[in-house]
């Protein structure tokens, strides 16, 4: 429950993105507005991601992040059943799990037996400074690796079959972000566990500056770097949030329970 005395300040209100989620940034509780349906966010423990951190003994904020999804407006509902569409919302602590900071566990898409592909994802952030990290394959070689900023706005596609996770880009502060999901989403996670983790781990070196470290587990890779774009290929329209696009026409996003849609486009796509 977000309690009316805490100040303006600690609470965060996502009303800008086309939903009214209220998040009470110190506890990372978070409650939805009139109109809005959602569970009860899910909290992921340090224990349930330690098989792909850089150091599986470390302390850090417990829990790392809370997770709701199936989150819309009510008017919504059966639309998003229809078009197999999911959409979530996290909230992740700040400070650091050993020398990295607040991050997801690695995972691929599993293949929604829908559609018979491992969907792709779209991201949003809402509050603070993400990177979304993805690596083409989870096996030993991991292909192409690229590791993209992103700031309050911005949005970010990774695309079907890549290993990803995410991660607060500023220790100092919490992050909140949004996702386009397969409702029949599932996460496979034996790959990158059996490889430590990722085929790279971010290191906030001196506490604050982020640097990047290969996983000896791996083959050779080099790692791109670079800030959040758009996408016109995929039909998105700059500037107008991801929910507010489902609101508007619900198959500007079809695309995520539906890759086929695009499947000239998924082999070279980089988010």
């Amino acid at each position: 429950m977000i309690h009316g005395a805490q100040s303006a300040r600690r609470i965060f209100r996502s009303l800008q993105f086309g939903l009214d989620v209220q998040f009470a940034l110190a506890s990372l509780d978070f409650e939805y507005g009139q109109g809005v349906f959602g569970p009860k966010p899910e909290a992921r423990s340090l224990d349930a991601i330690r098989k792909s951190l850089r150091d599986p003994t470390c302390q850090g904020p417990d829990p790392v992040y809370n997770i709701a999804m199936d989150v819309g407006r009510i008017e919504h509902r059966t639309r998003l059943n229809e078009k197999m569409l999911l959409f979530g919302v996290v909230a992740y602590a700040n400070g650091q799990l050993g020398d990295e900071p607040v991050r997801s566990q690695g995972h691929v898409h599993a293949v929604s037996p829908h559609s018979g592909w491992s969907a792709p994802e779209l991201f949003e952030i809402w509050h603070g400074s993400a990177i979304i990290y993805g690596q083409e394959k989870s096996g030993d070689d991991p292909g192409r690796c690229i590791a993209v900023r992103a700031e309050k706005g911005d949005t970010v596609v990774m695309p079907p079959r890549w290993a990803h996770c995410v991660i607060n880009a500023n220790p100092e502060s919490k992050m909140i972000f949004a996702a386009w999901c397969d409702r029949q989403y599932g996460f496979e996670y034996d790959q990158v566990r059996s490889h430590g983790g990722l085929a790279w781990f971010p290191v906030l070196s001196d506490g604050s500056s982020l640097t990047w470290e290969p996983n000896p587990r791996y083959s050779s890779s080099e790692l791109k770097r670079r800030n959040a774009r758009t996408y016109p290929e995929l039909g998105l329209e700059p500037g107008i949030p991801i929910y507010e696009l489902f609101a508007k026409n619900s198959e500007s996003v079809g695309w995520v329970s539906e890759p086929s849609r695009f499947s000239s486009l998924w082999q070279e796509f980089e988010p």
